[in-house]
């Protein structure tokens, strides 16, 4: 198994709202034929992937895929990180990602496992040693478990969770249950087993890391920038 760039930009077309979908929103979705043809490719796909798959992936390069690119997506290519909603860790308050990350440079770190919290401290330590004093940086965490009974888990170990996490991160820290079964690929989450941020996977190389700390650098550059004008 080869690892390599990326070879689209991540992300949804369609920018995300906070809101939660109900079933009307599902009910419309089933009549859409482009929405259902999707789906139907997306299921085929799912159908021809070994049970194991996943946890085999993690034999070669420790689950990684892709090198995160050294420079940032152009803005008229790149693409719309989901609307994803969990219970804070501070509040127990269901909140949405959307508005979370509204006017702020965010790293986004999906966990679901303890590989996947190594994976995403890799990346995202020598960042968050440097910016997480700038009031305009944060550094999203957000637990996703599908799995009905994981999830119940964890809701029971909040407690122990809270006290893992440094308390200063308890307001960007979610638990959630969301089903991102058709989303999962758009965002690059390709293996549930391993951590992810915004355009990097797996283990972090060194280059890797110090293109997230650089590439947050220019972003906090230019919002410093908008705002005084």
């Amino acid at each position: 198994m080869s690892v390599h760039l990326p070879r689209r930009p991540l992300g949804v077309k369609d920018r995300p709202v906070a809101h939660t979908k109900t079933w009307d929103d599902t009910l419309m979705e089933h009549l859409d034929d482009g929405v259902r043809l999707q789906q139907r490719r997306h299921l085929i796909n799912e159908a021809t992937k070994g049970y194991f798959n996943d946890l085999h992936a993690t034999r070669y390069h420790g689950g990684k895929t892709w090198i995160a690119p050294k420079v940032m997506i152009r803005e008229d290519k790149a693409l719309y990180f989901p609307n994803l909603s969990g219970s804070r860790l501070d509040t127990h308050v269901r909140t949405h990602t959307t508005d979370i990350c509204q006017g702020r440079v965010s790293v986004i770190a999906m966990l679901s496992t303890k590989m996947s919290e190594i994976h995403a401290r890799g990346f995202a330590s020598p960042t968050n040693e440097r910016y997480l004093s700038n009031p305009l940086y944060q550094y999203v965490q957000i637990n996703l478990q599908e799995n009905v009974f994981k999830s119940w888990l964890v809701s029971l170990f909040m407690s122990s969770i809270a006290k893992s996490v440094p308390k200063e991160l308890h307001p960007t820290y979610l638990v959630s249950n969301q089903n991102m079964e058709y989303i999962r690929d758009p965002v690059g989450m390709t293996n549930k087993h391993i951590g992810f941020r915004w355009a990097g996977c797996g283990d972090a190389m060194a280059e890797e890391t110090k293109a997230l700390e650089t590439c947050t650098s220019v972003l906090l550059k230019r919002l410093e920038e908008t705002k005084k004008t």
